[in-house]
């Protein structure tokens, strides 16, 4: 009976080919597995990274984070944040670096290293300046570590440097690495940028707070109420072109006897000389309302005393002259007190637009003058006292240059001349003061256009004497 033989065994040549196949294989597999976590591991920091971009309010809070994304997604032994500071100086903003017991050593190098560098914005190419930088760090860290790092630029302009640190020297600054440091580098700028614009943010609101109580105080200092002036009828309004103008309108009683106060302290005017005032404070803004607010209050002591119009102006002029002097601003006002019982209207000008006068039995308008310079341009200037006997029926029209000076897209103002016409029609066709001040503003805006906004304050006051 035939022997059975044993089955053949592989040779050993043969089992050395077949495992030379599988070796690569499994080496590569674990090659690409290793590869798809790295890209994962990036991925998450990253996403980590832009998370913290939109959720922290706390700009240090979010720098913290950059040297140590930075040491993670390049795998290098540390990373460092330089920022340049308004004076000029390069900080170091943050580090992080592996090895703990180190930390301490390395960071007082970086630092040692920036404190010998002053940053002029612009003064010098990028690669200057982080090539003296490079220069200090190498000389302080010592030859085993390399560095390789990116600026930091905010609306191109370099405000810091990112750097990694390694100690292997086999370490390479490849192109992943350097797009890789420099997307943290851009998200650290945006970052910077949108603090800078926050604080910004948190001063225009402050201002506009500072803005709408000057404005209020403005508005409240301005008559909310005409006085009961025997025979006469007020309307007056004060348009700004921003939210505290420089215009300026009062009625001023002119003794102390004119106003008494009841038992529920309401005032009740009584009879007696009024002053109608109407400035302009050149220049728009705070400023001009500040100077409008003190030169109100001054003018308001100054009529208490009894003196003629002129002479009231050439007192307040002596007393605002040094602080309008300093300021460099001026004031134009024209000063008028009316006498119900005589009609008469006495007035005196500092070189402010004339007010126009419609007599009611000509139906023609004339012009209220009188010579005065500019409050605040001579301290020893004197203003000439007029007066004009008001009839029946007469209408007069106090208002600033905001009207006149007021321009359509074309460029052209609506000037005196147009005014005075709507003013004539205005005064023909209306029954009251407010009609007219409706009707003129009405014109005003009308001629500018709807959607374009002012430039100058706009102010009218109308006194009409009723028939």
């Amino acid at each position: 009976m035939p022997v059975s033989q044993p089955p053949s065994q592989p040779t050993d040549s043969n089992a050395t080919s077949a495992g030379t196949d599988v070796t690569p294989v499994i080496a590569l597999k674990e090659l690409v597995a290793r590869l798809h976590r790295e890209q994962n591991k990036i991925q998450d920091l990253l996403s980590s990274l832009g998370f913290a971009l939109r959720s922290f309010n706390n700009l240090n809070q979010f720098l913290e984070l950059i040297p140590l994304m930075a040491t993670r997604v390049t795998d290098a032994d540390g990373s460092a944040l330089f920022l340049y500071k308004p004076n000029g100086q390069v900080r170091l903003e943050q580090l992080h670096w592996q090895d703990s017991r180190q930390r301490k050593n390395i960071r007082k190098a970086l630092e040692t290293a920036s404190s010998q560098i002053t940053y002029v914005p612009n003064s010098q190419p990028l690669a200057t300046n982080t090539g003296v930088l490079d220069d200090h760090m190498h000389r302080h860290l010592g030859p085993d570590i390399h560095v390789f790092g990116t600026a930091i630029l905010v609306k191109h302009t370099e405000r810091g440097w990112l750097y990694v640190l390694s100690r292997d020297p086999e370490y390479s600054w490849t192109e992943t690495r350097q797009k890789l440091v420099r997307l943290i580098a851009d998200q650290t700028a945006v970052a910077i940028e949108n603090d800078e614009l926050a604080v910004e943010l948190r001063k225009k609101e402050r201002l506009d707070q500072e803005l709408e109580i000057g404005a209020e105080i403005q508005r409240r200092l301005l008559p909310r109420q005409y006085p009961t002036i025997p025979g006469v009828a007020l309307a007056a309004r004060c348009k700004p072109a921003n939210r505290v103008g420089g215009d300026y309108y009062d009625f001023i009683p002119t003794n102390h006897h004119q106003i008494q106060y009841n038992n529920n302290g309401r005032s009740a005017e009584m009879d007696g000389r009024w002053g109608l005032v109407i400035g302009d404070v050149m220049g728009k803004g705070v400023p001009a309302g500040l100077i409008m607010t003190m030169m109100r209050g001054m003018l308001r002591g100054e009529v208490l005393h009894s003196h003629t119009p002129g002479q009231i102006l050439e007192n307040l002029n002596r007393v605002m002259y040094a602080d309008l002097e300093n300021s460099h601003r001026f004031v134009t006002m024209f000063y008028s007190e009316y006498d119900p019982i005589t009609r008469i209207l006495s007035y005196t000008n500092a070189a402010h637009n004339p007010p126009m006068w419609w007599h009611a039995t000509t139906k023609t308008v004339t012009r209220l003058d009188s010579c005065g310079m500019l409050i605040g341009l001579d301290a020893s200037s004197q203003y000439e006292d007029a007066r004009a006997q008001l009839e029946s029926g007469d209408t007069i029209l106090y208002y600033t240059d905001g009207l006149t000076d007021a321009a359509c897209a074309s460029g052209d103002r609506f000037d005196e001349e147009n005014l005075l016409v709507a003013f004539n029609y205005a005064c023909r066709i209306c029954n009251s003061p407010a009609e007219i001040l409706d009707y003129l503003f009405d014109r005003v805006e009308q001629f500018i256009g709807e959607d374009r906004q002012n430039t100058d304050d706009m102010t009218l006051v109308v006194l009409q004497v009723e028939p």
